[in-house]
């Protein structure tokens, strides 16, 4: 028995269908390397001496040793200004070419010679996805700057550029509204995972208030970070490397002797220890506050910011309300006008009756 797929049953569901399908093949197309940066770039790489390989051959790639938000930042950065510039300038590039055909055709004294709806008419024509596509590009930019400066040039565009697009009736934006809603929610987890996971602030502060020399005094500053690095830094017996993986020198050529340890970013123990490069408890401890502060920052403050900024402000919402309590009140009268009419009609055919 083969498998039927379900089709839309209606035009709007059609368009609700492709307008979803469309977003997300463009969202992951655009964002899976910002958030493969982000949450998952040096995560999984393991340690000096014991570095997971793919097919036990390739060493995974890393973060710069001062973190992931560099990398994260430049990635950004790229994605949004190079791609903004190239579709900008390609659409600068296709007016142009219009213009200038435009002008080869009619001559150059063009707005002289025709009216101002003639002009229009030799102006492109809108296709049926322009709407769509101007949509799809300005979600995607609300996803960028929210997530990790709509530009002018689309409404000169749309004034200039393009004929008018003809009217339809619509109620709403449709799937869109759903689809900035999902991304608003999106935005406040992803900044929230950035925050905790990605940035060095909740190390920071953790060792601020637990294990710097302020521990105890419930006060965070300059002074608290003295021995951060220290702390955040691991302890490596360099005989212990991989044979793969081992120095060409011993470092005596630049420090007068054979280097015997090295340090890397990571809460781990030492090889002398009970249990040698094991997580430490100040791991824990930071692992403990990045969910709770992912958690706070979710539920918390995202429930009080909602509950502080209402989606309707007083005066519109006060407004509404009076409009509809005229919009009852004219039907109240309306009703009580057509009773009052079949009462009077009433009357005259009773009247009629009984002088018959």
């Amino acid at each position: 028995m083969k498998y039927a797929p379900k089709q839309p049953r209606t035009e709007a569901e059609w368009e609700n269908s492709f307008t979803l399908k469309m977003f997300l093949f463009q969202f992951v197309n655009l964002n899976s390397s910002t958030f493969y940066i982000a949450f998952f770039l040096g995560r999984f790489t393991g340690r000096p001496g014991a570095y997971l390989r793919l097919i036990n051959r390739w060493k995974l790639e890393e973060c710069h040793p001062s973190g992931c938000l560099i990398d994260l930042c430049m990635q950004m950065g790229i994605i949004m200004v190079l791609k903004q510039m190239w579709n900008n300038v390609m659409e600068l590039i296709q007016n142009w070419w219009t213009r200038r055909t435009l002008r080869q055709e009619h001559g150059q004294n063009t707005k002289a010679r025709f009216p101002q709806w003639e002009r229009d008419y030799s102006l492109q024509p809108i296709n049926a996805y322009g709407l769509f596509d101007e949509y799809l590009e300005m979600i995607l930019q609300f996803g960028f700057t929210t997530i990790f400066v709509a530009i002018r040039l689309d409404a000169y565009k749309f004034v200039t550029q393009w004929r008018r697009p003809l009217p339809s009736q619509a109620k709403d934006i449709g799937i869109w509204y759903g689809i900035l809603e999902g991304i608003g929610i999106l935005s406040v987890i992803t900044n929230a995972f950035v925050i905790a996971v990605t940035s060095d602030f909740i190390p920071h502060l953790v060792y601020a208030y637990r294990y710097g020399p302020c521990t105890g005094q419930g006060r965070s500053g300059e002074g608290c970070m003295m021995g951060y690095v220290k702390a955040s830094l691991s302890v490596f017996r360099v005989s212990h490397f991989e044979k793969r993986s081992q120095p060409r020198t011993n470092g005596s050529e630049l420090f007068g002797e054979a280097v015997t340890y090295c340090r890397y970013r990571d809460y781990r123990e030492a090889q002398d220890s009970a249990e040698p490069y094991s997580y430490t408890v100040q791991f824990w401890h930071i692992l403990a506050a990045r969910l709770a502060f992912i958690i706070h920052m979710v539920f918390a403050i995202k429930t009080l910011i909602a509950y502080l900024i209402p989606d309707l402000p007083k005066d519109l919402r006060d407004r509404m309300r009076r409009e509809k309590y005229l919009i009852q009140e004219m039907m109240y009268e309306a009703e009580l006008e057509r009773l009052q009419k079949e009462k009077n009609e009433k009357k005259k055919k009773d009247r009629a009756h009984h002088k018959e």
